[in-house]
């Protein structure tokens, strides 16, 4: 071995793992930035199937059932002890400030605002969007959409326009919902067990509670069904396709990601929404 070829191969052996760090640190950077793309292009071309065609009326309102509809009790039952729980707290801080008439507009305006949006969009996402993702995974690995393909049907107007056309009419009447039977359970809790005036409690609603708190909770109650329904159909719809794998395991790691990623989104667009629109 010559003094060269020794040279050459301790400059190797010294910057092998840094090689390699920057080979794998570029990898996953080329991965993300082609998924961000990926998931950009399929938004467009669900929003384009809503211009172009909607979808028919009955897949339409089937979608809006399964999102909306079934999906009350939960609603409702997260809003009751939501607003109880607001009552309670709320009660006990104003309490220490003599402002115990102020309960009605503490609790609305967490609702309406926050509350209302951002727990009605968690509730649907974990009980919609996981079974909206996992049916369309499903229908990945066992070769359904490329079977639409085939047939010449585009798949995202056939499957992803119609659940996105839903989910904007299901989710803002299901935080109207949640708005409302969270409300009438901080007034049971503050009414009737902590003794609040009602007509303070009323009053101070009325007075607080603003258009623009009303059209905040719509706004974000609109980008938090365009959010889970893009992220769930996203995932699912290439459930697998990264891995190369087209098994039952790629579904249930495309429904957990869906979730996840549905919730954190949620979360930080409700921020950047906030900010934007106080």
């Amino acid at each position: 071995m010559t003094s060269r070829t020794r040279k050459a191969y301790r400059v190797q052996a010294t910057e092998g793992p840094l090689v390699e760090l920057l080979r794998r640190l570029g990898r996953w950077a080329l991965e993300h930035v082609r998924g961000t793309g990926r998931a950009g292009i399929f938004l467009i071309y669900a929003v384009r199937g809503i211009v172009r065609r909607p979808g028919k009326f009955h897949s339409v309102l089937r979608h809006v059932h399964f999102i909306g509809t079934k999906s009350f009790f939960v609603i409702g039952f997260t809003a009751a002890f939501t607003g109880m729980v607001l009552g309670l707290q709320g009660y006990y801080t104003l309490s220490k400030f003599g402002s115990e008439g102020l309960l009605g507009a503490a609790v609305a305006l967490s609702l309406i605002r926050e509350l209302g949006p951002v727990l009605s969009a968690l509730m649907v996402t974990g009980r919609a969007g996981s079974a909206i993702c996992a049916e369309i995974g499903i229908m990945r690995i066992e070769e359904q959409i490329d079977a639409l393909e085939c047939m010449a049907i585009d798949p995202h107007a056939y499957l992803i326009t119609p659940r996105l056309v839903a989910s904007l009419v299901a989710v803002p009447l299901l935080t109207a919902f949640f708005d409302v039977v969270g409300i009438v359970g901080g007034y049971l809790v503050g009414v009737s067990l902590l003794g609040v005036n009602p007509g303070a409690y009323l009053d101070g609603m009325q007075r607080s509670v603003e258009w623009l708190d009303v059209y905040m909770g719509i706004v974000k109650s609109f980008l938090f069904a365009v959010l889970f329904v893009w992220i769930c159909t996203y995932k699912g719809y290439y459930a697998g396709v990264d891995r190369g794998s087209f098994g039952p395991e790629d579904v249930g790691r495309a429904t957990t990601d869906a979730v996840v990623v549905s919730s954190v989104a949620i979360l930080v667009s409700d921020y950047v929404a906030t900010s934007i629109l106080l």
